[in-house]
């Protein structure tokens, strides 16, 4: 979609982020932002759901301190004289299609129980009635996981996909960043928002696609992870979902690729969840691939903290020239898979870095 990447354009190595968020919408689920202060993730959530056009979208950062008045709206003092206890929602989370939270874990128990029930059920409670929201997806963020005993297990579990956000790795793309670019927003009425949700919905998915999700689910068990069912039935909602974003009106195996970023509980499984996904949602050339692209940054990373830079450098350099000569076979038994050929140019460059910034050729 022309949204999804002219956003991959102005936020660097936010690709699978912002994929998250638009599965997200249309499959009507909710996202969680972790990662340190200034990463961008406020500026990425408030550029995509403005570009929604038609739709009410809410913003607020949370405190220790906030009052539920500041989401939900304030005491209706008319309402209040007559004696209604009832809140003046306009412009408030309850009349939002789209929201963002910002340190959302640091609701507290006067508002969790409110926002527990709006975000799951979609339902806000007003001076005792039961009001349907509009709220399609609610984006929440934090710099930190919350911590057990905080009482946020629920609130945590209502993200369906989870996502961590940390500071550009890439140098140049660090650079392109410190640039900037420029472009005219290219955005979409909430009427096309609700016309891809539709679409969501009557997407097939094929035997094969359950039958490798009930694999993963038998895989993750055996390692003592084990997702609810509640979230497995969730997680079809987003397998389909991107099946429409990438105009497919059928499931593939891969899709359920983005289940790595939902179905781990705790933030230590996250690796072999997504070992698992990985391998059995994903071909092997992709998977080798990044396995590959992963060693490649261990490398770098034991070399920079390296004391002797000149001999962690001929270590690194006889460790990456071992990984391009497997790109190359690669390469050769694949010849029609350009990836492999990007993924060796980007190998190529780590090396010749390592010869220009440390041996000084």
């Amino acid at each position: 979609m022309d949204i999804q990447k002219e956003l991959a354009v102005q936020f660097a190595e936010r690709e699978e982020v912002i994929e998250g968020l638009m599965v997200a919408m249309i499959a009507r689920q909710h996202a969680l932002l972790i990662g340190p202060p200034g990463t961008g993730k406020s500026a990425l959530v408030s550029d995509l759901t403005k570009r929604i056009t038609g739709a009410n979208y809410f913003q607020w950062l949370l405190t220790r301190f906030s009052t539920p008045e500041e989401l939900f709206g304030p005491v209706s003092l008319k309402e209040l004289e007559q004696g209604v206890y009832k809140r003046n929602t306009n412009g408030k989370l309850p009349e939002a299609h789209t929201s963002f939270l910002d340190e959302i874990f640091k609701a507290n128990s006067a508002i969790l129980n409110a926002l527990l029930t709006l975000i799951n059920e979609r339902i806000f409670y007003n001076d005792g009635a039961p009001a349907q929201v509009p709220l399609m997806s609610l984006i929440g963020s934090s710099n930190e996981y919350p911590e057990e005993g905080e009482g946020l297990e629920a609130l945590f579990d209502r993200f369906l996909l989870r996502y961590e956000v940390n500071y550009i790795g890439e140098d140049q793309t660090f650079i392109s960043m410190l640039k900037g670019s420029t472009s005219n927003p290219v955005n979409m009425t909430i009427e096309e928002l609700y016309q891809l949700q539709f679409f969501s919905d009557t997407v097939t998915v094929p035997d094969e696609v359950y039958d490798v999700l009930s694999k993963i689910r038998r895989e993750l068990r055996d390692q003592g992870i084990q997702p609810s069912d509640r979230r497995f039935k969730q997680a079809l909602s987003v397998i389909r979902a991107k099946a429409v974003l990438h105009g497919r009106n059928q499931a593939i195996v891969e899709d359920l690729m983005i289940l790595k970023n939902s179905l781990w509980e705790k933030p230590e499984q996250q690796d072999k969840v997504a070992k698992i996904v990985r391998n059995h949602a994903q071909d092997a050339v992709k998977t080798r691939l990044e396995e590959i692209s992963v060693e490649v940054a261990e490398i770098l990373d034991n070399l920079n903290k390296s004391n002797d830079a000149t001999d962690a450098a001929l270590e690194a350099t006889k460790k990456i020239k071992s990984l391009i000569s497997d790109l190359k076979k690669m390469k050769q038994a694949y010849p029609n898979r350009s990836e492999i050929e990007q993924i060796i140019a980007s190998t190529q460059q780590s090396l010749n870095d390592i010869a220009s910034q440390v041996l000084g050729v």
